[in-house]
């Protein structure tokens, strides 16, 4: 039985595994092979090709192709027209499809509009991507990255505000009240 919703105009091939509630929009293709958790919304336009795995609740927006070879877990945000790339040195004439390589983006994390993330790259959980950043090494966890190629400028919270530690590595998000440490260059959240 069928628990998604499909736009009439987007294609869905057969042999894929698709989680209750999620929506697809207009003139998306959902390709052969592909798993896509519950709550997601996968928005126009949008190409997930065959060996993807989006977890929970991911948000895709329009005009974006998720690659073979891309992970996404749950929560994870990619806004418009973002691109993953998935081979390093792409030639018309060379099949590369046994060289393939993974981008993991981990939950949380959101890739801002126009960004574009280089294959074989990690993206941290909760990591912030700009607009148009160009990521081409790995992101670290709660990491605010901009420009191209992408630098880290700061830190965010779950929700994604701007943390500012003070001298003994501590800081508060200033919409939940949750504290984070810094430490050796590495955010983590307390838990009380």
């Amino acid at each position: 039985m069928k628990d998604y919703f499909a736009h009439e105009t987007a294609v869905v091939d057969e042999n894929v595994s698709i989680g209750n509630g999620t929506k697809i929009w207009h003139f998306s293709h959902i390709m052969s092979g592909c798993v896509i958790g519950d709550a997601c919304n996968i928005g126009q336009n949008v190409v997930v090709s065959p060996g993807v795995v989006l977890g929970r609740n991911v948000k895709i927006q329009n005009n974006v192709s998720v690659y073979t070879g891309v992970v996404c877990e749950d929560d994870v945000f990619l806004g418009p027209s973002m691109v993953f790339t998935n081979v390093i040195n792409p030639r018309s004439h060379v099949n590369r499809k046994s060289e393939y390589a993974q981008t993991l983006v981990r939950k949380g994390a959101s890739i801002g509009a126009n960004a574009t993330v280089v294959c074989g790259n990690e993206i941290g959980e909760y990591a912030l991507i700009g607009a148009g950043a160009v990521i081409t090494k790995p992101v670290k966890a709660y990491a605010l990255v901009v420009g191209n190629p992408a630098r880290q400028i700061g830190w965010v919270s779950e929700y994604g505000h701007r943390l500012n530690f003070d001298e003994s590595g501590k800081a508060v998000c200033p919409e939940t009240g949750d504290e984070y440490s810094l430490e050796n260059g590495e955010v983590t959240k307390i838990i009380n």
